[in-house]
């Protein structure tokens, strides 16, 4: 087998004396159950939701069995879990009666869909029949499915710190392809690194183009939802990196440590934002034109992404990256969690 330095690069082992598992050559294991087990109490302890029926709310987690645990072979990351979840919520109405129920996830897996994820909302015995039933098995279950979303990105994520270790120049070894949420999100952008890369060169071609759009729901107003995206601190909390937001017409905005940026050129209050937007991996200078549109849906808002001279070869990342890292972000960070329309 070579060593550093030598040989094919496939089968490069760096020769150390204290036998450290460099570049994750061999198989290596963490178990993931006990800290899985805290985690998902934590995620769905307190949640709540309220309509003109009353409010509900999850006031115990009676029943976390099952196991999970990554596995790290060659820089690549396997994720094993399933659980059966058990949980108890009351209820009170707005004429003050209370209710009890129970909540059970009998299918969180790995081999499910989070879509597919059964999850079965009912009243206690001899409970009376009650409006807020039907609010628990909508947007009860909505929020749970969200919580339950973030354990997968948080399993994805905080737990695995360490299991992809540093090769010979101290760079970071990422598995190609996982998509991570990951404190600097321009990894799961796939942009390569977490530090600004140069841009390419203008190279002086037409770049062929393709448009797109996007709907989704969120649990707040236009008007929060707007702020969102314009407000300085709100956009660093659900990037969970550095940014420079300038909130005017004409302002510049660069996120995600320079890997993404643009400038403003129109803002509508509460209506809609349209900005010039690229990667800084994409040719110089070539920016996609971005609409948001806002609509106010009485308890949520329709948010509306309307994406014009995406490069044809970019249009599956801008894509995923725009309903992941925007959209599921900000309803994990500050809680707007509703289906992707």
């Amino acid at each position: 087998m070579a060593k550093w330095g030598e040989g094919d690069p496939r089968w490069i082992v760096e020769e150390r004396a204290d036998a450290t598992n460099v570049n994750n050559w061999h198989w290596t294991e963490r178990d993931a159950t006990n800290w899985s087990s805290e985690k998902l109490k934590e995620l769905l302890m307190g949640l709540q939701v309220e309509s003109e029926e009353g409010k509900c709310e999850i006031t115990e987690v009676s029943k976390v069995e099952g196991e999970a645990s990554i596995n790290n072979r060659k820089g690549k990351l396997i994720f094993f879990y399933e659980w059966n979840l058990k949980a108890d919520w009351r209820g009170t109405s707005k004429s003050g009666i209370k209710y009890k129920g129970n909540i059970e996830v009998p299918n969180l897996s790995d081999e499910n869909d989070m879509d597919d994820l059964d999850i079965s909302v009912s009243l206690c015995k001899d409970e009376p029949e009650t409006e807020l039933l039907s609010l628990m098995r909508s947007e009860g279950v909505k929020k749970i499915r969200t919580a339950l979303a973030s354990y997968v990105d948080f399993l994805k994520t905080e737990f695995t710190q360490g299991m992809i270790l540093p090769t010979a120049n101290g760079v970071m070894k990422h598995p190609a392809g996982q998509l991570q949420f990951k404190l600097r999100m321009c990894l799961c952008f796939q942009i390569g690194s977490c530090s600004a890369a140069p841009p390419p060169p203008n190279t002086g071609v037409k770049i062929p183009t393709c448009k797109f759009s996007l709907k989704d729901t969120f649990l707040t107003s236009p008007e929060d939802l707007y702020r969102v995206f314009l407000n300085q601190e709100m956009v660093q909390a659900f990037t969970r990196s550095s940014a420079v937001v300038e909130a005017e017409k004409g302002g510049k905005f660069r996120l995600l440590d320079g890997n993404v940026n643009g400038e403003f050129q129109e803002l509508v209050p509460e209506q809609k934002i349209v900005m010039k937007w690229r990667f800084n991996s994409w040719p110089c200078e070539h920016y996609a034109m971005v609409t948001l549109t806002f609509t106010d849906k009485g308890n949520e808002t329709e948010l509306k992404i309307e994406c014009r001279a995406v490069p044809e070869s970019e249009e599956e990342r801008t894509r995923d990256g725009w309903q992941r890292y925007y959209c599921h972000a900000i309803k994990q960070t500050f809680g707007y969690g509703a289906r992707l329309c």
